[in-house]
């Protein structure tokens, strides 16, 4: 009998300290204002404040306008290298910092998938604005990615013509081993606040001096909560079988020496696309690629590559007609 009652509120309290140290997300607040764009930051309807940087040739139009989601942990900064490459061809970036990221509200945190992709839309219906008549186009690094992936195929998507994904995080829990998923789910749930830090043991790009500056940059979040890893495990998940939904031009860029993103998980990712018929989807790998494709030493094809979808005006009528 006395065991029994141990053995209940044991569990009983088991329970309530779960509950109590549920993950922790940071989402917009409610709205109080339309959303607005300042000199240098877009200011959201719950008025969060999130800085952005601009690349482009000031003194003439832009070609097109590039909007630029950066990766887990990142921050605009990203952008700096390829985007000066594509303002000389007259594209005009802006790469902002998403909440919990950079310069941006509630550093460290995760603000939960819907608010990334809520911010995404409003800031693509202010750029229309800004700049009316001029192709807009998408591009997401890794998280990044998985942000534009879920928002496109969400019942609101922003108004883009294109979209380009680069490495887009997909390792969702449809792929995850039980071993990992397990143990994740209860440290999310039971130390949230634990700060890890992210393995040695995997290189996510070949240009080393290029990473030694990311680990002096005081932007980049070195040490990651975990609840906010388990926030990106389930944005991983949804993202992993967006691509079905896929239904705008979209260039999707893959290393072979991937490292972040499992071959099992990008395989999979790409299995699920609609059928290879040009219509909504293509694909480009680079056989000396890494996860930070844009920022190896060989990046200058990438960025090329992008260049040219961006500008090139037959893609909507070819991705259209299926050619």
């Amino acid at each position: 009998m006395i065991r029994a009652v141990f053995l209940r509120t044991s569990c009983l309290l088991l329970l309530l300290s779960i509950v109590a140290c549920a993950p922790r997300v940071e989402p917009a607040g409610p709205s109080i204002q339309s959303p607005a764009m300042a000199a240098q930051s877009f200011v959201m309807a719950d008025a969060a404040v999130l800085p952005f940087q601009r690349w482009g040739n000031e003194l003439a139009p832009p070609k097109a306008i590039l909007l630029a989601l950066h990766g887990f942990n990142d921050y605009s900064n990203a952008y700096d290298a390829p985007a000066k490459y594509w303002a000389a061809q007259g594209i005009m970036t802006y790469a902002y910092d998403q909440r919990g990221f950079g310069q941006a509200p509630n550093r460290g945190l995760w603000p939960g998938s819907e608010t990334l992709r809520r911010d995404l839309t409003e800031i693509v219906t202010l750029l229309r604005h800004r700049h009316p008549g001029i192709p807009l186009v998408l591009i997401g690094e890794s998280m990044g990615g998985a942000v534009c992936l879920t928002a496109l195929t969400s019942d609101d998507p922003p108004d883009v013509d294109r979209t380009i994904l680069s490495a887009p995080a997909v390792w969702g829990k449809q792929v995850l081993p039980l071993y990992m998923k397990a143990p994740f789910w209860f440290f999310a749930h039971t130390i949230p606040w634990l700060e890890v830090r992210p393995r040695v043991d995997i290189q996510p790009s070949d240009n080393i001096e290029m990473l030694r500056a990311l680990g002096r940059d005081p932007l980049i979040i070195k040490r990651t909560r975990i609840d906010a890893a388990w926030g990106l495990l389930n944005l991983m998940t949804d993202a992993h079988d967006a691509g079905a939904r896929l239904d705008k031009p979209t260039l999707i860029l893959f290393g072979l020496k991937e490292e972040l993103i499992p071959e099992q998980a990008r395989q999979g990712f790409l299995a699920k696309l609609p059928a290879s018929n040009g219509k909504s989807w293509a694909l480009r790998e680079y056989e000396d690629g890494y996860h930070m494709l844009m920022r190896d030493l060989n990046a200058e094809p990438v960025w090329q590559d992008i260049a040219d979808f961006i500008l090139d005006d037959t893609v909507q009528s070819s991705f259209a007609d299926g050619s």
